[in-house]
């Protein structure tokens, strides 16, 4: 019985928009398993993708409000749910695997969950990386930007920031994971930033957040840069809530640029070109600073692989000669992201071909 129980609630996942696909092998159970009680899983179904509070899943699922509660919290506190506190009342919604489930187990990993997820990877990311729109969007090194060109609010770490009235900080579960198994880097580790636009929102988050200031939040926005790190957040016009600071080595999503080919794993409205008249041929570009192997040494000197440019705007800040600049594209060139989380949904979805209407 315990097992069909996990089989639902994968089935529940995969219908969720950004996917959760079988294996032969039924990885995806045993992830499930460690994560889940089987009573946990069963109310992760009842539950849908939009905040809810526990007197409105009561009356829906007909579960008494007082053990629900419990139960919701509980679980929130363990990364299986996504909950907020607003004014004393706490709301709750169930979350996809990415973004979602797996970041959120980043207090409560070992070595066999790291070990299932990197045996999973190859699945998941076959599936995930061959229907749009991307999960995440590059945003640039700001200072970078000509000022010529003006930089869209979705594409600018300054407008995300000061839209922002709470701000956290967590380890980055990527380089968490990797250094666990013995791979990866030293690049900073507590780099993956919350934001939200309600004030004190993190201050009684169960899930490891450092609450910090905005000025804290920019601090390591600039530490980043400084380590070589991509500015990653959420592919939508509006209601970004995180900045992820990424290494190619360790991020999922640039790892499947630079172990899977995949040319679609993240969205940029920028791209680097090189001025071979002021190269002083250092590679520091290339060799440093790049995470996803998109400059080459040719006779000539360096050149950007325009195709494989993701415009992070890391090989100008700290090219001695000032030979690199960002460009944006030409407008046919951009492709326009979703509104919002739902309207991300709502097109993941249909190129996907899964109703998850029962879910919204």
């Amino acid at each position: 019985m315990s097992e069909d129980i996990y089989r639902k609630l994968a089935k529940v996942l995969d219908t969720l928009p950004n996917g959760f696909p079988a294996t032969e092998e039924g990885i995806e159970i045993k992830l499930l398993k460690k994560m889940f009680e089987p009573d946990e899983a069963e109310l992760f179904c009842d539950l849908k993708l939009k905040f809810e509070t526990v007197d409105d899943i009561a009356k829906r699922t007909g579960r008494p409000a007082e053990e629900l509660a419990q139960r919701l919290n509980s679980m929130w506190e363990r990364g299986l749910v996504f909950g907020v506190e607003l004014g004393g009342v706490k709301l709750y919604k169930m979350m996809p695997w990415v973004f979602g489930l797996y970041e959120f187990h980043i207090k409560r990993m070992d070595r066999e969950f790291v070990e299932l997820c990197e045996a999973y990877a190859p699945y998941f990311g076959e599936q995930f990386f061959n229907h749009g729109p991307s999960l995440m969007r590059v945003v640039p090194i700001e200072k970078e930007i000509s000022a010529g060109q003006q930089a869209l609010p979705y594409e600018s770490v300054s407008a995300i920031i000061e839209n922002g009235l709470s701000f956290g900080v967590n380890d980055c579960i990527c380089k968490k994971e990797q250094r666990m198994i013995g791979k990866g880097c030293d690049k900073p580790l507590e780099v993956c930033l919350a934001i939200a636009p309600v004030p004190n929102v993190f201050d009684n988050s169960p899930l490891g957040l450092r609450v910090i200031s905005k000025e804290e939040a920019y601090d390591i926005l600039k530490k980043s840069e400084e380590a070589g790190l991509v500015h990653l957040t959420a592919n939508q016009k509006d209601g970004q809530f995180f900045i992820c600071n990424c290494c190619g080595c360790c991020c999922g999503v640039l790892r499947a640029i630079n172990e899977m080919g995949v040319t679609n794993a993240v969205e940029s409205n920028y791209y680097a070109r090189i001025d071979p008249d002021e190269c002083i041929q250092c590679g520091l570009c290339a060799e440093e600073r790049c995470q996803v192997h998109a400059i080459e040494e040719t006779e000539e000197g360096y050149r950007v692989i325009r195709e494989k440019c993701i415009g992070c705007g890391l090989c100008v800040s700290t090219c001695p000669s000032e030979a690199i600049r960002l460009y944006a594209k030409k407008p046919e060139e951009r492709i326009e992201p979703p509104a919002n989380e739902e309207q991300w949904f709502m097109l993941r979805g249909k190129a996907r071909g899964v109703d998850f209407s029962r879910f919204m």
